[in-house]
């Protein structure tokens, strides 16, 4: 605490905004004034931060069934000086801090999204073994919508015009939004944010962000940031960006691709390859890891209704757990790469996951493969999207495998598990009493 405490003092800072991640991924916490946040070093939040759904609502099951403290109790939330940074578009020097949750007899609490991900990396660890990831989000710029029953529609660039087709790699396109994108840049290079590459997706003002390879935890902190970051950027240029699954009907969705290898805690050395350069047998297990337990983890990386409408056939998303070096359309590729950096991209999860869920779980598909040394399918050369579904058809029922899979919900912790569970399930109830559009064209008349 006596080095963030010299940081706020050497950079001037009068506020902290004390963050952390919920289930959605939203940033909870409180903003406190830089004196009293030196004095008392901690903040307290309830347990039920971690109950509340993406509405703003909360799900009583936890404490029904006694997961969770009926009694609401505190937690103390403790700041992770890794994550100390300047909040850049703040007009008073304002920082902002990650913290992580702790029941007040010191015990961390099991449910957070941030614990699930350091569990993971702990399990890696306790075999001699250190992930490696990288994230690659998907978003869309879009047109200031005040009403949510209106469709969204693309912005107006630097052109004046909106794009109105396809401009998949266009540097003009890009470009179309420079100013955003130069205090994009500005404001992440401020928070350490390391951003790889910048691409122009295949929808309408559809943008990639690729960031760079490393720390699980890190990438995920930075994920999370970035998110937030992108926000408050593209309001600030009148416009709104958004990471929802699949913001239009007739566009792509978007993804967060998680690119993830192996290497040996020791030597530094990537585990996925053998001493020849070629393929190793726990590559292979990693992979399978990830085709046999991925149905059950759906609802981590595709985790509201919405999500699954991009899951589907001749939508330019994976609709199944294929594998196949360089190739786009399985939902497990094989970059092209040296023996060194080999890696498997998740191309699965899409980007309104919390990331720090989402590659947890990822993580803990691949483990699992490596542990019961399991055998993948053949790789595959040609084309997946005429091959059979083979993820669950919707939310419902990805909740149902997840429920049915002992030991994917006993390796990411039991009680996170059956809060997340009763958390979707609460969503789910919630979008069902929705009257959507659809039914008011097609059957208010017509049966």
């Amino acid at each position: 605490m006596n080095d963030i405490v010299t940081w706020l003092k050497d950079h001037r800072i009068t506020e902290v905004e004390c963050i952390v991640p919920d289930m959605a991924g939203v940033s909870r916490g409180k903003i406190m004034p830089a004196d009293k946040f030196a004095s008392e070093g901690s903040m307290r939040l309830p347990e039920s931060v971690f109950a509340q759904t993406v509405t703003g609502g909360y799900t009583d099951r936890p404490y029904e069934l006694g997961i969770t403290n009926e009694a609401d109790i505190d937690m103390e939330m403790r700041p992770d000086p890794d994550t100390l940074r300047i909040v850049p578009w703040a007009k008073d020097p304002t920082a902002q801090v990650i913290h992580d949750g702790f029941y007040l007899d010191g015990r961390a609490v099991e449910i957070a999204p941030r614990y699930v991900l350091k569990k993971i990396v702990e399990l890696y660890k306790k075999s001699g073994w250190r992930p490696v990831v990288a994230p690659e989000l998907e978003f869309y710029l879009i047109k200031p919508n005040l009403d949510p029953d209106y469709p969204l529609e693309p912005p107006v660039g630097r052109s004046g015009r909106p794009e109105s087709g396809s401009q998949a790699f266009s540097i003009d396109a890009a470009n179309e939004f420079d100013p955003l994108f130069e205090d994009l840049y500005g404001f992440c290079e401020a928070q350490n944010i390391e951003i790889d590459t910048l691409i122009h997706e295949a929808g309408a003002a559809q943008m990639e962000i690729n960031l760079t390879h490393g720390n699980p935890l890190v990438l995920a902190d930075q994920a999370f940031l970035f998110k937030r970051t992108m926000r408050e950027t593209a309001m600030r240029h009148d416009v709104y960006a958004t990471f929802m699954a699949k913001p239009m009907e007739e566009q792509p969705g978007s993804a967060m691709h998680i690119h993830q290898s192996v290497v040996d805690d020791q030597t530094g050395e990537n585990i996925f390859r053998d001493e020849n350069g070629e393929v190793s047998k726990l590559f292979l297990a990693h992979i399978a890891g990830l085709q046999k337990y991925l149905p059950s983890a759906m609802s981590f990386l595709t985790p509201y209704v919405n999500s699954f409408r991009r899951i589907v056939r001749h939508g330019a998303a994976p609709i199944n757990l294929q594998w196949g070096y360089d190739n786009r359309t399985v939902g497990l590729r094989v970059p092209h790469s040296g023996p060194g950096a080999r890696r498997v991209e998740n191309r699965l999860s899409s980007a309104d996951a919390n990331p720090y869920i989402a590659i947890a779980a990822s993580l803990a598909c691949g483990y699992l493969g490596m542990k019961e040394m399991l055998t993948p399918t053949e790789p595959l050369a040609t084309s997946a999207y005429h091959l059979p579904m083979e993820l669950p058809h919707g939310l419902f029922a990805a909740l149902e495998l997840l429920d049915k899979n002992i030991q994917l919900r006993d390796t990411l912790g039991k009680k996170f598990s059956a809060v997340y569970s009763a958390i979707k399930e609460t969503e789910v109830e919630a979008f069902r009493r929705v009257i959507s559009p659809w039914e008011r064209q097609f059957l208010l008349l017509n049966v």
